[in-house]
């Protein structure tokens, strides 16, 4: 399988709007973030972790043909935002695109695009077809089989996924321990880190690298990370072996 990190970013993204950081005032690429996502493909299959304001963008940078499936991690703007933009797969493939995601995170991306679910056959409203994503539960997309595993964003639930020897988890500050044993020992992990300071709903820097001590995968890689996290090649410097720091289009192939 191989993975594509299309968005790296915290909720605001990288630059922040009106911010004169060094961050966001970088020249460096990789210090220029979109909201956090992730594109999957193995053989036909193409799975998308979350669909937040940048989506369109997203796409069309990797240049994403079509969907099989989009999975949602939890019902915050910055991972939902743009799924109306599933209209282009929508009128290029001929078909609706698949949504996974929790009945509670289901039932606000209703609210959130009520216009595509009231019933109006209006041309160009979203084809969204809604499935069931359960804890524990495994579904098949595909040739892709994941494990949804349910995390804490201080006390809301969000869902994790792990496919094979690959795992993602992001916009978490808790992980009980069902999920730990299931993460354990993976070849890849995608975990976030807010920052270096500690925050109520994200593991910082330190308490990533702890889960990661225990977690013990092969290479991990921090995501959803703010411009208070600091330069990218800064943080790269004081890394541990064989803990990277993500950014936007990294690809890690053999996942």
């Amino acid at each position: 399988m191989k993975v594509t990190l299309l968005g790296t970013g915290t909720s605001q993204g990288v630059p922040v709007i009106a911010c004169d950081c060094v961050v966001c005032t970088s020249a460096d690429a990789r210090d220029k973030r979109l909201r956090t996502a992730a594109l999957l493909q193995q053989d036909d299959t193409t799975v998308v972790i979350d669909a937040g304001p940048d989506f369109r963008q997203q796409m069309l940078r990797a240049q994403v043909k079509k969907i099989d499936a989009i999975l949602i991690t939890h019902e915050h703007k910055d991972h939902l935002a743009g799924l109306d933009d599933v209209r282009a797969f929508n009128f290029i493939n001929k078909t609706t695109v698949k949504v996974y995601a929790h009945e509670r995170v289901q039932e606000e991306i209703k609210r959130e695009f009520r216009y595509a679910f009231d019933g109006n056959n209006y041309p160009g409203l979203p084809q969204i077809e809604l499935h069931d994503l359960n804890s524990f539960v495994s579904i098949q997309i595909g040739s892709i089989r994941i494990t949804p595993i349910e995390v804490l964003h201080h006390q809301l639930p969000v869902m994790g996924f792990v496919c094979d020897n690959f795992a993602y988890v992001t916009d978490a500050n808790f992980i009980g321990q069902k999920a730990m044993d299931i993460l354990k020992n993976k070849k890849h992990l995608v975990l976030n880190a807010l920052r270096k300071e500690k925050h109520i709903s994200h593991f910082n820097l330190a308490e990533a690298l702890d889960v990661i001590s225990i977690l013990h995968p092969e290479s991990a890689y921090l995501t959803h990370l703010s411009h208070q996290m600091g330069l990218h090649t800064d943080l790269e410097n004081i890394l541990p072996s064989g803990v990277l720091a993500a950014y936007d289009g990294m690809i890690i192939e053999n996942a």
